[in-house]
């Protein structure tokens, strides 16, 4: 099953939904950090919501990032997307290794902690836009759900699973976000809290094989649900020596005199895709100068 994300509106516009099947890019991001399997469902989770959430943005060049810092031994994930779902991210700790729950899942809410989320929105205008909340129990979707509720006044619901295999593999991963808006009627929004009420786990629709329509179908068959759109997601790092250069000039010229003093040479790794870029002295020298 390809990975995608489906954009919908149900209830004559009153609802729009968007779904994901992420399964193939969070696989990219398992074996890009090798992760444990607690930290492959925290990051896949917050994979899946950027992703989602990326598709949400209207502007071209737009870019989403999804920061939960927490106390907890898997410290912290981070994951951008742009417009076209294009995700990247990493976990500060990727090998967490702690028992599971009472229920026999994977113990996200306790690896991540107490702490909080950050969302940061890139549209083009002069300043980011940036809203934070404090965690509500680590597992990312009931966060997001409150997120968008406190932050951003819509009320939403947020579904996100990730399944690892005995081999460490994802086996299934995907979600969805179901949100009301501004116009929704009061028939509407009360029809859809008991739908919600009854639905299966986004885990369980994704054990049993269905699509990101399907998952819409099921949420939303009841309230005239229509498709809209149907895109793609992959994880992909953009990251360039370029890019990498301007980082090691915005160290400034002291720092940069003093690793050349010191080891005559840099090895930066990228934190989101784990390429390696070499800078000999005499390149970290020409950067001086690009500094001046």
């Amino acid at each position: 099953m390809d990975d995608c994300i489906v954009r919908a509106i149900a209830a004559n516009g009153s609802i729009r939904a968007f779904s994901a099947i992420s399964t193939n890019t969070v696989e990219k991001a398992r074996k890009t950090h090798n992760t444990s399997p607690v930290v492959s469902a925290a990051l896949g989770r917050m994979i899946t919501a950027a992703a989602i959430m990326g598709a949400m943005l209207k502007a071209e060049n737009a870019l989403i990032t999804l920061q939960i810092t927490g106390d907890g031994p898997l410290k912290g994930v981070l994951v951008t997307s742009d417009s076209h779902s294009n995700v990247k991210g990493y976990a500060v700790n990727t090998n967490v290794d702690i028992p599971l729950r009472a229920d026999g899942k994977l113990d996200v809410g306790g690896a991540i902690g107490n702490g909080s989320l950050r969302v940061i929105k890139d549209v083009g205008l002069k300043e980011p836009y940036s809203g934070s909340i404090e965690l509500i129990t680590g597992e990312i979707a009931d966060d997001l759900t409150y997120y968008f509720a406190k932050s951003e006044q819509t009320p939403s619901s947020v579904g996100l699973g990730v399944l690892v295999d005995t081999n460490l593999s994802i086996k299934h991963s995907g979600g969805f976000i179901i949100q009301l808006m501004p116009d929704a009627p009061e028939e509407i929004i009360n029809q859809l809290e008991k739908k919600l009420l009854t639905i299966p786990y986004i885990t369980q629709m994704l054990e049993n094989s269905a699509d990101a329509e399907e998952i819409l179908k099921i949420i939303l068959g009841d309230f005239n649900l229509e498709i809209l759109e149907k895109t793609s997601i992959d994880y992909k790092c953009d990251c360039n020596r370029q890019r990498v250069e301007q980082a090691i000039i915005s160290i400034g010229k002291n720092e940069i005199s003093k690793i050349i003093q010191e080891d005559k040479k840099a090895e930066i790794t990228c934190q989101f895709c784990g390429k390696v870029y070499d800078f000999n002295e005499e390149e970290l020298k020409s950067l001086i100068i690009e500094d001046c």
